[in-house]
């Protein structure tokens, strides 16, 4: 799975010397942790996040049954995972 998310984030990464990969594999799921300069991080995300999700849908796709999910997140180097929807809080929780 990991060379499938290589593959389809060097079409788009102009710096493909610079992308870092890793894989943690936890109890239930697979995290594929992909780590972009921040010069690639528009071109590899996508205008709201379209090539981040098709990407994530893919890899969905491409996971077989009966078996660990996969997790793709997208980080800036020097920086937290991005593209996703922050966590609401509500006015109970942040006092």
């Amino acid at each position: 799975m990991l060379e499938l998310v290589q593959y389809i984030v060097n079409q788009f990464a102009e710096d493909k010397e610079h992308v870092e990969y890793a894989v943690h594999e936890k109890e239930r799921v697979i995290e594929i942790v992909v780590t972009l300069p921040s010069s690639d991080m528009g071109k590899v995300i996508g205008k709201q996040g379209k090539i981040a999700k098709a990407l994530r849908t893919i890899v969905y796709a491409a996971t077989p049954r009966n078996s660990k999910r996969y997790v793709v997140e997208i980080k800036e180097k020097g920086g937290n995972a991005v593209d996703r929807e922050p966590e609401e809080t509500t006015d109970e929780e942040a006092e």
